[in-house]
């Protein structure tokens, strides 16, 4: 491992720490926060939200990634499925991609209409609004990525087996889309960007850079996060260790080498 990665590791380590004392200062108080990510295709979206949660309590954090909707979910006012899935007391989800898809990606690949399109832009500040008065602290995050250099790691998914599952048709055909999306993105800030709900732009050229930055700067939003980790020693073991037996028959997995 190189001196640059080594630097990254470390200080990505460090933040991780503080991502867990976040978690449980979200516990200690109650609070509930939503972070959302949006942002072009290979940005660096799930590697950043896999480095927030790599070391997290799966019941303190929660993933959201929803697919394209099912005909039921057509029929229900747009925000519905989402709001099935904000966070209770003490806990932290995170949306790889929201809402937000019907401001960017659902208008580019003509998967709504105008009028659908116009009224999701005049309701989604009240929305908003419903949720921080409702004590949820929501924090949007834009990762920007020039096109050559999403045209980069486009080449690489291609090129790698384990990551081609990533190119999915409407990826190829946003590569096609790429001033429109960009002026259909900075309409959404325009029209969306409030007090109570403001949008942050990370520079995610260097993955691992903007990585680092966006979480700092998710960390430095809630100042009093920080809940003393309490030390403990643990009691002494009683009795002689005893190996894990299995008491009945059982199918044995056999040695990989």
């Amino acid at each position: 491992m190189g001196k640059k990665n080594k630097a990254y590791e470390k200080a990505l380590e460090e933040l991780q720490v503080e991502l867990v004392g976040l978690t449980r200062w979200l516990r200690s108080t109650g609070k509930r926060m939503v972070v959302i990510f949006e942002g072009r295709d290979a940005a660096g979206k799930g590697g950043t939200i896999k480095a927030i949660t790599d070391k997290l309590d799966t019941r303190a954090a929660r993933v959201v990634a929803l697919g394209k909707p099912s005909p039921s979910e057509n029929t229900q006012w747009y925000f519905q499925r989402y709001v099935a899935h904000l966070p209770q007391a003490g806990e932290l989800v995170l949306f790889d991609r929201s809402w937000y898809n019907r401001a960017v990606v659902e208008p580019t690949m003509g998967f709504c209409t105008d009028e659908q399109y116009e009224a999701f832009m005049k309701v989604c500040p009240t929305f908003e609004k419903l949720l921080t008065d409702d004590g949820i602290l929501l924090f949007k995050y834009w990762l920007a990525v020039d096109q050559d250099q999403q045209e980069v790691r486009f080449a690489e998914r291609a090129a790698d087996p384990l990551k081609r599952w990533k190119l999915s048709p409407v990826d190829l055909k946003a590569r096609e889309k790429y001033a429109e999306m960009g002026d259909l993105r900075d309409a959404m800030i325009q029209r969306t960007d409030t007090r109570d709900a403001p949008w942050f732009v990370a520079d995610f050229n260097d993955q691992k850079t903007g990585r680092l930055n966006l979480i700092r700067h998710l960390l430095d939003q809630v100042p009093d996060k920080m809940c003393p980790d309490q030390e403990f020693n643990l009691p002494p073991l009683k009795g002689k260790p005893k190996k894990d037996k299995v008491t009945r028959k059982a199918a044995r997995v056999p040695k990989a080498y």
